[in-house]
């Protein structure tokens, strides 16, 4: 350790780092991470390369690439990723020309199924095949053949209302590091869900704080009383439970969802097909990295975060509705309004959170304290999150992580509380009452 008390780079990366050890202990002995892991720029360097570079990334929705003809340019790891749909299916490649390295494309556009380069006018399929390079026959090469010089694919897959991409060979698929999040709200039908053509459906914040703060935040309920006054009336403390089994994603659950004080959750039509546990509950899931997805009966608020620096993040927001009269082409002016007064309350709670968040990256870059120790009542997720983010930024190949187990099944509060009267149905079947620490 430094003189001043910092940590060494090389100690970032380090598997038997001292560096990570506090978030290595269970939930009871565990505590928050370093201020370098927010506000470091030298950090936030590495971490794009061993973190997003390696992980599976949330980069747009779905519905942004159902049909071929749709180019998305996103950034993953500090590079530059390209994401298409041919009649094929989907499709990424790197944003680099296989002539000069030229970028392709430095905005969303339609391509009518081709990309050109700009510089020279080599034109690829929409599945990254060279399909032109004018006048390379004015001399021709023997050693040339366009075989050769498709774009470079980069891993993509979809879960749900989401796109996502991995520069990993050796990260797992996305199937396994989805766990079981995809038997667990298997019942909402998320492929078949759809933003509103409505206004204020999908917005931006730029927010000055860093990403995992961000994560963190939307992960756990200590704050909920204070941040959150208005939210507490209709998402309880002591109606709160876990929502996590095997996956690299961490949750919690409402059950039931209150609307004897506000309403506001429940003014828009519910999903059809929902079992009483669905029927009643909000599910809050923060998919590792990039993405937080809260589920009402009736919508889904889904934030992909995009992190810009150490302490600037921007958050891209979107309301989703289930097939219904949300999803038609031209909702009924008592649904807008209804929607309106879901919208008015998401946007007021998050902006509470953005405040609370950007204070808290104040008080660690400015302040610095040593970091103190997790509420295991409420901020179990927050150790999950830790031991995800220690396990990428050490692990030399991705081939050897371990999903996180977390909680057995019924076990879904351990600390302070009683079982959840209504849990999902992947945790109904009987289990030990022995009190266990999640891993």
């Amino acid at each position: 350790m430094a003189a001043d008390g910092t940590q060494p780079q090389a100690d970032w990366t380090q598997p038997g780092s001292e560096f990570w050890a506090p978030q290595r202990n269970t939930v009871d002995t565990s505590f928050a991470m370093q201020p370098a892991v927010y506000a470091d720029e030298a950090f936030f360097a590495t971490e794009q390369d061993r973190l997003f570079g390696r992980a599976w990334v949330a980069v747009a929705l779905a519905s942004e690439l159902a049909q071929p003809g749709r180019l998305l340019v996103r950034s993953v790891g500090g590079r530059s990723i390209l994401a298409t749909r041919s009649e094929a299916g989907l499709h990424g490649f790197l944003n680099s020309c296989r002539h000069r390295g030229t970028e392709l494309a430095d905005s969303d556009c339609d391509i009518a199924n081709t990309i050109r380069c700009p510089y020279h006018r080599w034109h690829y399929s929409a599945d990254g095949r060279l399909v032109a390079a004018p006048l390379f026959d004015e001399v021709p090469r023997k050693d040339f053949d366009m075989a050769d010089y498709g774009l470079i694919p980069v891993r993509t897959d979809t879960w749900g209302p989401l796109v996502f991409v991995s520069l990993s060979d050796d990260t797992p698929p996305l199937e396994a590091w989805l766990g079981d999040l995809p038997d667990r709200m298997a019942d909402y039908r998320f492929d078949q869900w759809q933003p509103a053509v409505l206004e204020g459906v999908s917005c931006t914040f730029d927010v000055a704080a860093n990403w995992k703060l961000l994560a963190e935040n939307f992960a756990e309920y200590y704050h909920l009383p204070w941040v959150h006054p208005e939210l507490a009336k209709v998402s309880r403390v002591p109606d709160h439970y876990r929502y996590q089994g095997p996956g690299m994603y961490c949750g919690q659950t409402t059950t039931p969802v209150s609307g004897d004080e506000r309403g506001d959750w429940l003014t828009l039509p519910p999903a059809a097909g929902l079992d009483d546990s669905d029927a009643a509950s909000g599910r809050f899931v923060a998919l590792f990295p990039n993405v937080t997805i809260a589920v009402l009966p009736s919508h889904m608020f889904l934030m992909r975060l995009e992190p810009l620096s150490a302490g600037r993040t921007l958050e891209h927001c979107t309301f989703l509705f289930p097939p219904g009269p949300m999803t038609h082409s031209e909702p009924s002016a008592a649904l807008c309004e209804s929607f309106e007064i879901t919208r008015r309350f998401w946007i007021e709670v998050n902006d509470e959170d953005i405040d609370i968040c950007e204070r808290a990256q104040r008080g660690i870059s400015r302040g610095g304290a040593p970091p103190g120790p997790l509420a295991p009542r409420f901020e179990e997720p927050l150790n999950r999150f830790h031991k995800m983010t220690a396990d990428l930024m050490t692990l030399p190949s991705l081939a050897d992580l371990e999903i996180p187990q977390g909680d057995r099944a019924g076990q879904v509060d351990l600390y302070g509380s009683d079982p959840n009267p209504a849990p999902p149905a992947i945790e109904r079947h009987p289990v030990s009452t022995a009190a266990t620490v999640p891993t």
